[in-house]
């Protein structure tokens, strides 16, 4: 476990702060924010929406002319593509802090956001994550860490209550992804499973990669078992080919999943294979009625400049970047030095909901929000905490 302290002097937390600083007052602050997601691949749909959702806070903050230590500030996005992959989150992560840049939103992936996790850390460099749900990310101890979703340890579990309770299931099958995300979800799911009782088990457990296009070999097993329900660890990409194999072959069981399936794209990659009420998902967040309006009207605002429906990971991404302003002006300063610890101890509105961080950096009183499908469209069921 590494734990960062934060000293003034530290040259780590030097090397991390804008150069735009140190300059004199009345002159325009340029604090830079980057994203990090897959603008690449298979989920690129998912990554550009983290981007657009950070875009949108960046403009509307720029609209604000928001003054810090007696300058006012530019702020500038700096999107970067991990495309999924490790190796290239670490690498990008290391260009965004010989960028300079003030904080990270990203990254999406669990698999990428934990190794990059270190080099902002190890820089000095507050993230947060807008879509990473893995509870390795905030258990390294890193100070710098930060997510506005819930983590699998909570997905997991509601979903296998809310499979076993009110979906009724007895037998159950489980296919992931074998990446960080899909995998921890999986297992959170089936530890879920066993704590819930009430006549639900696990009859099959198995899996896949997230580059699968040809899942007959499993499906055939599970069949076999006749589950009612089978729980998918992974993301839309290969959930969508997968939903239409399971329809050849005839398996009548519900598919359960986390957000990657909670997306608009869902329907396009699952075609008629996506009946109402056959896919059941959870999103790390949520907002009751009383503050459905914020959410409704971001929606709407994002829809309106990017002529596309909101995947699932935009609002997350604008309230990022928010909180981070916030913590900025509280500090009045972007030095990450200096506004860390009141972005700590934030305590921000957003439109996905009340922002709140606990010690290891998790959100507090974190809700997930179940959705099915219904005519094609996103069908929302439940908010639950």
């Amino acid at each position: 476990m590494h734990i960062l302290v934060f000293a003034a002097a530290s040259s780590l937390v030097l090397a991390a702060v804008p150069l735009a600083q140190a300059q004199p007052a009345g002159k325009v602050l340029q604090v830079k924010i980057g994203t990090v997601s897959p603008l690449s691949g298979p989920t690129a749909h998912s990554g550009k929406d983290i981007e657009n959702g950070a875009r949108m806070a960046i403009d509307e903050l720029n609209a604000k002319g928001i003054v810090l230590g007696g300058s006012k500030v530019q702020w500038v996005l700096q999107p970067e593509d991990d495309g999924g992959d490790p190796r290239t989150g670490t690498a990008v992560a290391q260009k965004l802090v010989d960028a300079k840049v003030a904080a990270v939103v990203g990254h999406l992936n669990s698999g990428t956001t934990v190794p990059a996790s270190k080099i902002y850390a190890n820089a000095g460099i507050p993230q947060i994550s807008p879509a990473a749900t893995t509870p390795v990310y905030t258990n390294q101890g890193f100070k710098t860490a930060f997510r506005v979703v819930a983590n699998d340890n909570l997905i997991g579990r509601t979903l296998a209550t809310y499979t076993v309770g009110t979906l009724k299931a007895k037998k159950i099958a489980v296919i992931d992804d074998r990446t960080a995300f899909g995998q921890g979800l999986a297992d959170e799911f089936v530890k879920g499973v066993k704590k819930a009782g009430a006549g639900g088990s696990v009859v099959s457990r198995q899996f896949t990669t997230d580059k699968a296009t040809d899942f007959s070999a499993i499906l055939t097993q599970i069949r076999a078992r006749d589950p009612d329900v089978i729980f998918y660890g992974g993301m839309d990409a290969v959930a969508g080919p997968m939903l239409k194999q399971m329809k050849a072959l005839g398996l009548r069981a519900k598919l359960i999943s986390g957000d990657g399936v909670c997306s608009e794209k869902m329907p396009l990659l699952a075609g008629d294979a996506l009946v109402d009420d056959k896919v059941y998902c959870v999103v790390a967040g949520g907002v009751g009625a009383a503050q459905e309006a914020g959410l409704n009207a971001f929606t709407q605002r994002y829809q309106q400049r990017y002529k596309l429906p909101v995947q699932t990971y935009a609002p997350y991404a604008y309230d990022a970047v928010m909180v981070f302003a916030k913590a900025m002006q509280t500090a009045n300063s972007s030095d990450p030095a200096r506004f860390l610890p009141t972005l700590a101890a934030i305590k921000h509105e957003g439109v996905t909901g009340s922002i709140a961080f606990d010690q290891k950096g998790d959100l507090r009183d974190a809700a997930m929000t179940i959705y099915t499908f219904r005519k094609g469209k996103k069908a929302k069921l439940a908010v639950l905490r």
